[in-house]
Formats: C-alpha cells, sequence, structure tokens
C-alpha cells in the first residue's frame, strides 16, 4: 500500500459537512457483524458473501450490490444500523476513513475531509514551485 503524506490523525469526521458521501458505494464486513445486524430486524440486505482471512470470522459481506450506496442508508443520509443502536455499527463503518490505522485508498474518492486535505497539499506545493 502506498503511504499517504497526510497522517490519519488529521481527519475529524465530525467536521464533515457531507458525512453520507463515505456510504456512497456500500462497505464490506465481517459475516458475525452482518448476522449481529440481521437480528435487530433492520430494513437491508447483505450481498457477495466472500471467503477472507483478513475479517475476524474468515468471511466478509458486501452492504451493497455492485456500485450502489450502502442500502442501511436512509434517505436522509444517515445510517439506520447508527441510528438503532452504535454497537452494532460495523467496525469498518466506524473506522473509516481508517484501514489498518492508515488512511483507506478508498477515501480518496469517498471521504470529502481527505479529498480537501489532499487538494489543499497539492495547492501548497504548487505555489512553493512557482515561487522557485
Amino acid at each position: 500500500m502506498k503511504k499517504r503524506g497526510i497522517p490519519a490523525k488529521e481527519i475529524d469526521c465530525f467536521k464533515c459537512k457531507k458525512q453520507a458521501d463515505c456510504c456512497r458505494l456500500g462497505a464490506w464486513i465481517d459475516l458475525e457483524e452482518a448476522k449481529k445486524i440481521l437480528s435487530l430486524g433492520i430494513k437491508g440486505d447483505f450481498f457477495h458473501l466472500e471467503k477472507d482471512e483478513d475479517f475476524p470470522s474468515g468471511y466478509k459481506v458486501g452492504t451493497s450490490y455492485e456500485d450502489e450506496p450502502c442500502v442501511f442508508q436512509d434517505p436522509d443520509g444517515l445510517c439506520r444500523i447508527h441510528k438503532v443502536d452504535y454497537a452494532y455499527k460495523p467496525i469498518t463503518c466506524k473506522e473509516f476513513p481508517y484501514e489498518g490505522n492508515k488512511i483507506a485508498p478508498i477515501a480518496d474518492v469517498l471521504c470529502v475531509e481527505h479529498k480537501m486535505r489532499i487538494k489543499k497539499a497539492k495547492a501548497r506545493k504548487k505555489k512553493v514551485n512557482k515561487k522557485r
């Protein structure tokens, strides 16, 4: 994985004005988390069961079909799982835009705060290069 120039600790999701953007493609979550979410009776489905040793159960499922938004996202942009019980919100979702204590590669696409920081860093670099 390519190292990023912006430390993860600098991203504060609570400052984001478009918090639902990070859910527009769904997420991979652990199969056991999906089972717990199903037990809550929240409307939504899971897709693409796959074996993946990076997940605690050894399996992952998607919260969206193809490039669709997360099925647990309400029309108001908020998470139905979070509304019912934050404890059941998948770890992947709680930790985003991080993945393994680093900025997730998909954050370049989905994280508004991260994209703004990249844009500002590029503008600073361009300004410095012009002065040379």
